[in-house]
C-alpha cells in the first residue's frame, strides 16, 4: 500500500528551498502528505541545509538538487518530471551595489526566465512565482490614500531614478513572467508578500527578519510610530499552495496581514517578554501603505493576528541569539 500511496503523490520543485520563505514552504509541502518535494539549492551538502533534511519525512520524499538559476541545465534537471513549480529563489542585495544590472536585476529576470523555460519544457501544470509587494507600491500614479491592489505596479523609471534596484529586479521579474505566459500558454500564478517575518528554520538570519528587528530594537530611544505591512512566513507558505491547488487561481495576488504601528508591535512583545530592550519613544507620523488582499482572501486565505505571530518570531530569535 506504501508503495501505491507514493506512486500517488505529485511531484513538485521548490527553488532556493534553503531560504527562509521556501523553507517553510518545503515543510508544507511535505507535511501535506501529497507531495513529493524536490529542492533546489547550491550545495546540497551544505550544513546550512540540514534542517530540510531533518524534515518528518524529508527522507522518502525530499530530494535536493544542486542547481544556479543562471545554469539553465541545472534548473532543468530539478524541474524535469515536476507537476508543479514554486519559484522562491531570488536575490536579495545585502548593501549597496556598484553594478546593480549585473548583481540584482539580471540574475532576477534571468533567473525568473529559465526556470520558466525549463518549465515549458518540461510540461510542468503550474508554475508559483514569489514576487513581492516591493513590485507593486512604488507607483507615484497610484491614488494617494488609497489601499494598493493588484492592477498597481511599480514604475520602471521611478524605481531607477530613486535607485530602487530590488524593487525594480521584483517588478521587472514579474513583467517577463506574464510575458512568458502570455506567449508560451504556460500557467503562472504570482504571489506578492509584504515583510515577511516568523519563526525561523534555517540557521542565518534572512533580510526581511533583519528589517523587522530593526523596527523593535531598542538602539534608538525614539522612532517613528508608521505603520508596517507585515506578513507570517507560515501564512505566505499557506498562500503559495492555495495558488497552486486552487484550479481558480490566477494573475497575481497580494499577500498582507492588517497594518500595524510600531508601537504596537512593541506593546505585544513587552506582554511576552517584558525584560527586553524597546525604543521608548515613538514619534507619530502619518500615511503609510496599505494592501488590498481580497482576491487572495476569496480563495480561502487566511492570515494569523500579530497576536500570534510576534510572540513566535521572537521567541525563536531569542533561541537562536540573534537579538545581539
Amino acid at each position: 500500500m506504501e508503495a501505491a500511496a507514493t506512486e500517488e503523490r505529485s511531484t513538485v520543485c521548490v527553488t532556493g528551498a534553503g531560504g527562509f520563505l521556501a523553507s517553510s514552504l518545503v515543510k508544507l509541502l511535505l507535511s501535506t502528505g501529497r507531495y513529493a518535494v524536490r529542492g533546489t539549492v547550491r550545495d546540497p551538502g551544505d550544513r546550512k541545509n540540514a534542517h530540510l533534511t531533518a524534515l518528518e519525512d524529508a527522507g522518502e520524499r525530499l530530494r535536493l538538487f544542486k542547481a544556479d538559476m543562471l545554469d539553465y541545465s541545472s534548473v532543468a534537471s530539478a524541474v524535469a518530471g515536476c507537476e508543479g513549480v514554486f519559484h522562491v529563489a531570488s536575490p536579495v542585495p545585502s548593501g549597496k551595489s556598484s553594478n546593480p544590472e549585473a548583481d540584482v536585476i539580471a540574475p532576477a529576470v534571468t533567473g525568473t526566465l529559465n526556470v520558466l523555460k525549463a518549465c515549458k519544457e518540461a510540461k510542468v501544470k503550474r508554475v508559483v512565482v514569489v514576487s513581492s509587494v516591493a513590485a507593486v507600491f512604488n507607483n507615484p500614479n497610484w491614488p494617494k490614500g488609497k489601499a494598493f491592489t493588484e492592477d498597481s505596479w511599480s514604475e520602471e523609471q521611478y524605481c531607477r531614478k530613486n535607485e530602487d534596484w530590488y524593487f525594480l529586479s521584483k517588478t521587472l521579474a514579474e513583467h517577463e513572467a506574464f510575458a512568458y505566459a502570455a506567449k508560451t500558454g504556460l500557467d503562472i500564478v504570482t504571489i506578492c508578500p509584504s515583510l515577511v517575518i516568523g519563526p525561523l528554520m534555517q540557521p542565518t538570519v534572512n533580510t526581511s527578519v533583519k528589517v523587522f528587528l530593526g523596527y523593535i530594537k531598542g538602539d534608538q530611544e525614539t522612532v517613528q510610530n508608521g505603520f508596517k505591512n507585515l506578513v507570517d512566513v507560515r501564512d505566505v507558505a499557506d498562500a503559495l499552495l492555495l495558488a497552486y491547488e486552487n484550479s481558480q487561481a490566477s494573475g497575481r495576488y497580494l499577500c498582507s496581514s492588517s497594518p500595524i504601528r510600531v508601537s504596537d508591535i512593541v506593546n505585544i512583545l513587552k506582554t511576552s517578554y517584558p525584560t527586553l530592550t524597546y525604543p521608548k519613544n515613538f514619534v507619530e507620523v502619518e500615511g503609510g501603505y496599505t494592501y488590498n488582499t481580497e482576491k487572495l482572501r476569496k480563495l480561502g486565505w487566511t492570515s494569523r493576528p500579530m497576536e500570534e505571530t510576534l510572540p513566535d518570531s521572537m521567541e525563536c530569535y531569542l533561541g537562536l541569539g540573534i537579538l545581539n
